[in-house]
């Protein structure tokens, strides 16, 4: 994982036109297409499809390039930490140059909710919650899964991620069919994303107690059982307060308020940037000791 997150930062995602996450999207959208219907049990079928073909995918390429070739592999591709900061940036010196319209344009390639109306508080806002929560979701959940169980980790929890992206919405077509999907994907960052909230407390110490009392008494107030961690650490690192209301077409979501600091702005961007830079290098340490201590003891265990 070390140096698959350095190829990432060095080089950056493949071209979407042949990113396996898009070649595996493309066949998810084909199966869905095929099976869809107000079915829980159907929705379940769907997942279970996605995860046995990213476990399958995961053994051929170990079977070929032998088991660390493959995990590094499957971290550079599966790693976004240099795209995201790259996307967030852009709507950060779109806000610093005054212009909204680009600004909003530049958000909406990264969010749901609508951008047409927001102003510059507010698309800083949803700049720092969608770094905050991709950061689990692109970035320290891979690292986390790559150190736990190499290229099957990566894989799985990467075709889980890309499943609840597609289908995981409260919506007429997707309420019940993305149900498992939305689960699952919730079960795969529960680890990540408080090893995330963690790394954020331990890499800004000047605010530490303010991050960790802010994701215990603010964290449950949002709907997602991991976002809200991972954005509440953000709000306090930052002195900001993040959450509230978004509209998603023509449904308001209340996201609930996290922290107790100002509103954001355009310049806290470049911040929660760095922030989350620290939170990803922070959580990489920590999957190394994990797998170099933890993990190897109980495998020597085990064969003994």
């Amino acid at each position: 994982m070390v140096v698959a997150t350095v190829i990432d930062r060095a080089v950056g995602e493949p071209p979407a036109r042949v990113h396996p996450v898009a070649l595996f999207g493309s066949t998810m959208t084909t199966l869905e297409a095929r099976i869809h219907a107000d079915s829980v049990g159907r929705g379940a079928v769907y997942s279970g499809v996605g995860i046995a073909v990213a476990a399958a995918a995961a053994a051929v390429l170990r079977r070929s390039i032998g088991p660390f070739a493959a995990a590094v592999t499957a971290g550079s591709v599966a790693l976004a930490g240099r795209m995201l900061e790259s996307e967030v940036d852009a709507v950060g010196d779109a806000l610093r140059d005054g212009d909204l319209a680009l600004a909003r344009t530049c958000l909406g390639r990264l969010v749901g909710r609508s951008t047409t109306d927001l102003d510059e508080s507010a698309i800083a806002r949803a700049s720092i919650e969608t770094l905050a929560e991709n950061s689990v979701d692109a970035v320290t959940a891979t690292m986390f899964w790559g150190a736990v169980a190499g290229a099957p980790g990566i894989f799985v929890h990467r075709a889980v991620n890309t499943m609840d992206a597609m289908v995981g919405h409260r919506t007429v077509r997707h309420n019940r069919f993305g149900r498992v999907s939305a689960r699952l994907d919730d079960i795969a960052n529960w680890i990540p994303a408080r090893l995330t909230g963690v790394a954020v407390a331990m890499t800004t110490p000047f605010r530490a107690c303010s991050i960790v009392d802010t994701i215990q008494r603010d964290a449950h107030r949002h709907p997602s059982p991991n976002g809200g961690v991972v954005e509440a650490a953000f709000a306090a690192a930052l002195g900001v307060q993040l959450g509230g209301v978004n509209r998603y077409g023509e449904v308001d979501e209340d996201r609930g308020t996290l922290g107790d600091g100002r509103r954001a702005t355009g310049t806290d961007i470049t911040a929660a940037i760095a922030v989350s830079r620290r939170a990803q290098l922070g959580t990489l340490a920590m999957c190394c000791m994990f797998r170099l201590v933890v993990l190897n003891r109980i495998v020597e265990r085990v064969r003994s």
